[in-house]
């Protein structure tokens, strides 16, 4: 079986940057194929031994996964796999020096916007051209890294087909998903973030929105072709407010009412908090929009200025209040740890995580602030020789040592509850998700009041718990006898936050149940 292009990437969520490669190659007539890369490299040299593609295609987006492609590359090079081997992504095009070094059996790197630059490579490659000509694309000419002239983004993105998709999932109680997107960029520039130097390099603009219309014509293919009835906008910031101010969503909606999808499907999006008033959001309720995912980051004024987040700590809970007024679901981002964490900054943050989540609506989640490639905080702490560990792996510690102390047993303690699939603060997110999905397309939902109630009393209760323990690891890490006491009362704590995490899962998995009962029973009287 021959097969022109075979791309590799992680699809735990649909890669839709492959997808829409693959289906630009596919509207030119070249056979594609998408491989999940936790399928195993035994299976992929399989397939590819079956398919004989002329090129292979390496999604290397996130820096902490180049080693895995690596060896993936290395060992299909020595079982006799002889297509031309690329690779894109963030990391492929900000780090090319680097992918080359690290990565030397590829042959080229598709730098940035890859639709038009992997379609020329395949055309050239199955001509018998010279590919390396090719604007967009870098390679290797003895030993030394060669990059062609960028290649403008593509204005339009409605000019690209829909992208491939390898397999439609569940979403939650029998109800499937897709993830698709209204626009490409963003405009803001914070300090964490690469996504403007991702858009900023190559000629064109830092953001670009497909036409309404167009986005709905996927959804309503999607609905009416692979049964999706649930929606996961994967933009870095949805286009809630444009330069034209709130008329793209109003259209959107208008679109879909037109359409007939309004009460048959719902959506997620990801935006900004100082996007969220509360006409436009009800006026999104009231069309399908039923959770939305904020980067709140910091709950300190200093915090948010360093990060050039250009909002305000009030912003932030002005645009969660709104949310919870219209009973709209929220997943947040917060930065506890920061290279500008002090121990001051911590207890601020603390107590305004108790502020927004002590009411049990959403879990306490945090996490750390990476040094990603080609961000500010990279740079700086670059710049301070704050930088440790390789790359991939880039970490930094704190000018305090009790803080690197306090990091450390905080994500030891609460590694399970923050980033399980099977912890406790993503099982209370899937109840709650559960409640949402039955609560559309199910005949009763109002047999879920008491369960929406029952969630935010244990969630409240958790999180709780989770600021308490938090604030009693902090007062004993800076105590003045810590060294002492350090493996007595440090492991108390780190004791009861493991049996708590049990307990309290047991509580939310039962609220799960109960929804599932509840399908269960209205599925039987249906029969």
């Amino acid at each position: 079986m021959n097969i022109s292009a075979v791309f590799i990437a992680f699809q735990e969520v649909e890669n839709l940057g492959i997808g829409y490669m693959s289906s630009v190659l596919s509207e030119s007539n070249y056979s594609t194929r998408i491989i999940d890369f936790k399928t195993g490299r035994e299976n992929i040299l399989v397939k590819l031994q079956k398919y004989k593609p002329i090129l292979v295609g390496f999604s290397v987006i996130f820096e902490h996964h180049i080693y895995e492609f690596r060896d993936l590359v290395e060992y299909l090079r020595n079982n006799g796999i002889r297509s031309h081997f690329t690779a894109g992504g963030h990391y492929a095009s900000m780090r090319v020096d680097d992918l080359f070094t690290i990565i030397p059996s590829l042959d080229s790197i598709v730098m940035f916007e890859g639709e038009h630059t992997i379609l020329e490579l395949v055309n050239h490659i199955c001509s018998g051209e010279n590919w390396k000509s090719i604007i967009g694309l870098s390679y290797q000419a003895d030993g030394v890294t060669v990059k062609n002239p960028l290649r403008p983004l593509e204005i339009n993105l409605d000019n690209f087909p829909f992208p491939d998709r390898t397999r439609i999932s569940e979403y939650s109680l029998g109800v499937n998903f897709a993830t698709l997107l209204a626009g490409r960029g963003c405009v803001y520039n914070c300090s964490f973030c690469d996504i403007k130097e991702f858009y900023g390099k190559p000629p064109g603009p830092l953001k670009r929105i497909r036409e309404p219309g167009k986005v709905v014509d996927e959804i309503e293919y999607l609905y009416s072709k692979k049964n999706c009835k649930v929606f996961l906008f994967q933009d870095d910031d949805f286009p809630v407010i444009t330069k034209a101010g709130s008329g793209w969503v109003k259209e959107f909606c208008n679109e879909m009412n037109a359409r007939d999808l309004v009460g048959s499907i719902m959506w997620k999006i990801n935006c900004r908090p100082d996007e969220v008033d509360y006409d436009n959001f009800s006026m999104m309720k009231d069309h399908g929009l039923f959770k939305v995912f904020l980067g709140i980051e910091d709950g300190t004024e200093g915090g948010l200025a360093s990060m050039n987040k250009q909002i305000s700590v009030a912003g932030n809970t002005r645009g969660l209040n709104v949310l919870k007024k219209l009973n709209i679901g929220i997943d947040f981002g917060f930065m506890l740890f920061q290279p500008s964490t002090t121990y001051l900054s911590l207890l601020e943050n603390i107590d305004y995580l108790e502020s927004i989540c002590g009411d049990g609506y959403m879990p306490v989640t945090f996490l750390k602030m990476k040094p990603y490639f080609g961000t500010r905080v990279e740079r700086d702490l670059r710049s301070n020789g704050r930088i440790k560990g390789n790359p991939g792996f880039f970490d930094y510690s704190y000018s305090d040592n009790k803080l690197d102390c306090f990091e450390q047993v905080v994500f030891e303690g609460f590694s399970a509850w923050l980033t399980s699939p099977d912890g406790l603060v993503n099982v209370a997110k899937w109840a709650r998700n559960h409640i949402a999905i039955y609560s559309a397309f199910y005949k009763h939902p109002e047999r879920c009041t008491e369960l929406i109630f029952e969630l935010e009393n244990i969630v409240s209760e958790i999180n709780r718990f989770i600021i308490s323990a938090m604030r009693e690891l902090l007062s004993t890490i800076y105590s003045e006898n810590y060294l002492r006491i350090r493996e007595n009362d440090t492991r108390k704590i780190m004791n009861r936050i493991d049996k708590q995490h049990g307990q309290y899962l047991e509580r939310v998995t039962e609220i799960i149940g109960k929804v599932e009962m509840l399908v269960l029973t209205e599925s039987f009287f249906m029969a």
